[in-house]
């Protein structure tokens, strides 16, 4: 009796290929991470963003089993570090933590890099409110009383940023936008020497991240007038809100996320995100990030995340035209 002969049609091919497929995605997936993951910051050691990206990654490092380890490749406003993951393999053992220059240096620069098409959203970590502070011996102590000022004295007072683009210029220029008013931009290389300066009265104004200034403002040594988030922040409740304190609808922020390359497969994005929605739940990792500055989030899915950097991206583009911002 001769043995039955079986042929195999292109359309069961295909399927048991499919099925090949899917489930080495999901050994991979099982598997991740099998080696340690480095966790790209775009600023340099020893700031707010270093210091969450260190917090998280030990978080994950506990929860996986595997060392996230910080390496910091500063530059550019973070083009250098957001350039570096762009070219490593999509395979979650390269992530981005970046901040809202992410979705700002697109209306800025010519990039050799699309945000939404060569990255793979994961989560925002946290929101970063920023703080409007004045220095002791300005006669101001509401936003009300600034706008006043400023109004009476057009082109001669001045505001501070850490940096033209960053997060603390454009928050300033929406300010003047929303106020009507005309204060001259002092771009700085870095927080810490503008919020000298502004200490020290060469400064008016300055939108610092909160952390950067709100322990100074408690010890006396600065004017905080008010938070630039539409709500008042977990680090300082008893200081009002810029829409509240005289500029109804003012609500910007910048922010921390995780980001990574475009291709990097779904179940790993999947976990990654479940991971840190998991850590910024624990009540101790959250007030290590409220006592930093920041208002702990995590509960943004990947879906989410990408529309909000896209909105995030569109408000910052329509700002920057709107006032004619350029990069020298």
């Amino acid at each position: 009796m001769s043995a039955a002969r079986f042929s195999v049609t292109p359309y069961v091919a295909a399927a048991v290929s499919l099925c090949s497929l899917v489930l080495a995605g999901t050994a991979v997936a099982q598997a991740y991470p099998s080696k340690s993951v480095k966790s790209i910051v775009g600023f340099p050691a020893g700031g707010g963003s270093d210091a969450l990206a260190r917090l998280v990654s030990a978080a994950l490092s506990d929860k996986f089993g595997q060392q996230f380890v910080v390496d910091n490749k500063a530059g550019a406003n973070t083009i250098v570090a957001t350039q570096y993951v762009k070219s490593q393999p999509a395979d979650g053992n390269t992530l981005l933590f970046v901040s809202a220059s992410f979705a700002i240096n697109p209306s800025l620069y010519k990039l050799d890099y699309d945000i939404e098409k060569d990255f793979t959203p994961v989560t925002v970590m946290a929101i970063v409110p920023l703080l409007l502070i004045t220095n002791n011996n300005l006669p101001v102590n509401s936003i009300r009383e600034l706008i006043a000022m400023a109004k009476a004295q057009p082109g001669k007072l001045n505001y501070a940023s850490f940096g033209i683009g960053s997060a603390a210029h454009l928050a300033g220029e929406m300010f003047l936008s929303m106020t009507g008013t005309d204060l001259i931009h002092v771009p700085y290389k870095g927080s810490a020497p503008a919020v000298a300066d502004v200490m020290g009265g060469r400064i008016t104004m300055m939108l610092p991240g909160i952390g950067s200034a709100i322990n100074l403002a408690k010890e006396g040594k600065l004017k905080a007038l008010a938070v630039s988030t539409g709500k008042r922040v977990l680090g300082a409740p008893d200081v009002p809100t810029i829409a509240e304190a005289g500029v109804p609808g003012f609500d910007v922020a910048t922010w921390e996320s995780i980001q990574a390359p475009a291709g990097t497969p779904p179940d790993i994005v999947a976990k990654l995100n479940a991971a840190v929605r998991e850590a910024v739940t624990n009540a101790s990792l959250r007030q290590k990030m409220i006592d930093l500055g920041f208002e702990p989030d995590g509960q943004k899915s990947p879906a989410e995340t990408g529309q909000f950097v896209k909105s995030e991206m569109l408000k910052w583009g329509k700002l920057v035209r709107e006032r004619n911002i350029k990069v020298e």
